[in-house]
């Protein structure tokens, strides 16, 4: 494993400014997310408001071949799945995954929408998912441990019934988009990296209605669930405080 960055008060300022862009876009495309509406529509829509509005840099465009400006992940897709002519229908799920690169610091976070009225299993899954994050993000602080932050997620997704994706995880951010440590939704409290003030990682837990496993697609990107169930996802950008954390992507 690399070694883990320790940023400085200056760096998270950066950090907190590229964070703050791509939390902008998520709330720019809410009234955007409708029936009827395809997700390259909304692709297009956010990076034009990224370059246009914000003057800044899609980071996922490009990276790793990958195509477009957004990941879009509806309902059985647990992530990475890429916007097209899809049309979403009413009682979607859809999760929005945007990253930009504002001089040189990298802001990454996602968000559920409900595309008109979901249904009740739905909404709980979407709403399970947001407290296991947050969970997640409440025990960060010096001296808390990666299992600590993994266990929380965990006792939140299993009391409901939830499995949590294992293939995929949280990872360290700033100048390097995808950086260590791993950060897993998973884990054993005081087990893992022992956490320090000045880390910044995101925090991302992906829970399936039903079973955990997963699988990728031809295209490369789009991971679904293998029993073709529910999947939501959240995600934030965080920084650990002399006094606990701060979130980047408010």
């Amino acid at each position: 494993m690399r070694n883990v960055v320790l940023n400085r008060p200056a760096d998270i300022v950066k950090a907190r400014t590229a964070g703050a862009l791509a939390a902008q876009v998520l709330d720019m495309i809410t009234e955007h997310v409708k029936p009827g509406v395809t997700t390259e529509s909304l692709d297009r829509l956010c990076h034009d408001f990224i370059v246009e509005v914000l003057k800044t840099t899609p980071a996922n465009l490009g990276y790793m071949d990958y195509p477009k400006t957004i990941l879009t992940s509806v309902n059985e897709v647990v992530c990475h799945g890429i916007p097209s002519s899809r049309v979403l229908e009413d009682g979607d799920i859809l999760n929005i995954d945007v990253a930009v690169l504002e001089d040189g610091w990298y802001g990454d976070t996602s968000r559920m929408y409900f595309v008109g009225e979901p249904s009740a299993e739905a909404r709980r899954l979407v709403e399970t998912t947001h407290e296991a994050l947050w969970a997640g993000i409440r025990v960060v602080r010096p001296g808390a441990t990666l299992g600590d932050v993994g266990h929380a997620i965990q006792q939140v997704a299993h009391a409901a019934g939830f499995s949590v994706v294992r293939e995929y995880c949280g990872h360290g951010i700033g100048k390097i988009y995808h950086d260590e440590p791993q950060v897993l939704h998973y884990g054993q409290p005081g087990q893992g990296l022992r956490l320090k003030t000045g880390m910044i990682f995101t925090i991302e837990p992906m829970l399936n209605a039903g079973q955990r496993h997963v699988r990728t697609l031809a295209d490369r990107w789009t991971v679904v669930t293998r029993d073709r169930a529910l999947s939501a996802q959240w995600e934030h950008m965080v920084a650990v405080t002399e006094e606990g954390f701060e979130v980047l992507t408010q």
